[in-house]
C-alpha cells in the first residue's frame, strides 16, 4: 500500500508555512515533503517535525535565484562552487530533519553553453554530490521535468534521467519518477515504472494536465498506483499537485481507492 507525503509547497497552502505540518498531522499524514526549507523558519521546521512526529521525505538541493528565474544549476558550469556550497547547506539540514533524500533539479539548457559541456558537468557536480550525501546516508534524487511547464529544462525524459545515472554510477543515486511530468512527456507511465522499480527512489503525483488531485484528469491512478504496488516498490509517494478547491476536499480520492493517507 502507498505511503503517501504531503508536499507543503503544494497543499494547505490557504495557512502559513509552520502551520501547514499541523495540517499535514490533522489530515492524517505522518509524512512530509515541500521544494525548499532554505528561506523558512529551520529551527521552526525542526521543531514542527519533532512535536507532530511527522517524518521529512525530502526536499530540493538549492537551485539557484527561484524568482529571477532559475529551476537548478547543477548543469551549470560557471556555477561549481555554488551548487556544491548548496549541497553541504542541504546536507546540514537533511541532518538536522532526519530526511534521508536529497532530490536535484539539474536547471536549463542554455544557448550559450555547448549540450555537451552543460552534461560533463552535470555528471560531474552530481558525482560530487552523490559522494557527500553517501558520508550521512542520504540517497540523491534526480528529477526529470515536463518542458510544458518548465521549457529548456535540461532533463525532461525517464530515459535521460537513467542515462545520467548510470554514468553517475553512484549507488546512492536514484530517479525521482514524477508521474505528472512524465505523463506530460512521454506517458507509459506503468511500463515505465516497471522497467525501472528498482532504480526509483521516490514518487511524486499529481494528475494531467491541470496538475489537480487524482481524479481531476486524465490518468487512472487507481491502475497507476496498484500496478507501483504490484512491482514492489516500497518508497513514498508526494502528492505535490495543487488542489482544485480546499486543500482538504482534495484527498477523497484516498479512500476511494481504499488506502488511507498516512
Amino acid at each position: 500500500m502507498p505511503r503517501f507525503a504531503a508536499n507543503l509547497t503544494m497543499l494547505f497552502t490557504e495557512r502559513p508555512f509552520l502551520e501547514r505540518f499541523e495540517a499535514a498531522a490533522r489530515s492524517g499524514f505522518r509524512a512530509v515533503e515541500y521544494m525548499f526549507p532554505y528561506a523558512e523558519d529551520v529551527d521552526g521546521i525542526a521543531a514542527a517535525l519533532a512535536q507532530l512526529r511527522l517524518t521529512q521525505v525530502l526536499f530540493n538541493l538549492p537551485a539557484g535565484d527561484w524568482g529571477a528565474g532559475d529551476r537548478g544549476i547543477a548543469a551549470d558550469p560557471g556555477r561549481r562552487e555554488e551548487f556544491r556550497s548548496g549541497v553541504a547547506r542541504a546536507v546540514d539540514l537533511a541532518r538536522r530533519f532526519r530526511c534521508a533524500r536529497l532530490n536535484c533539479l539539474v536547471g536549463k539548457r542554455s544557448e550559450a553553453i555547448g549540450e555537451r559541456e552543460q552534461w560533463r558537468c552535470l555528471v560531474d557536480n552530481l558525482r560530487y554530490a552523490a559522494g557527500e550525501l553517501a558520508g550521512s546516508g542520504i540517497t540523491l534524487l534526480v528529477e526529470p521535468v515536463n518542458t510544458y511547464d518548465i521549457p529548456g529544462f535540461f532533463l525532461s525524459t525517464s530515459a535521460q534521467a537513467i542515462r545520467l545515472l548510470d554514468e553517475i554510477d553512484a549507488p546512492n543515486a536514484r530517479l525521482q519518477y514524477d508521474v505528472y511530468h512524465m505523463q506530460r512527456m512521454e506517458g507509459n507511465l506503468t511500463q515505465t515504472m516497471r522497467l525501472h522499480v528498482g532504480r526509483i527512489g521516490h514518487v511524486q503525483i499529481a494528475d494531467a494536465p491541470d496538475r489537480h488531485e487524482p481524479g481531476t484528469g486524465e490518468i487512472n491512478f487507481a491502475y497507476v498506483l496498484g500496478q507501483l504496488d504490484a512491482q514492489g516498490y516500497d518508497g513514498f509517494v508526494g502528492l505535490e499537485y495543487r488542489p482544485s478547491g480546499r486543500t482538504e476536499d482534495s484527498f477523497g480520492w484516498i479512500a476511494s481507492m481504499g488506502y488511507v493517507s498516512s
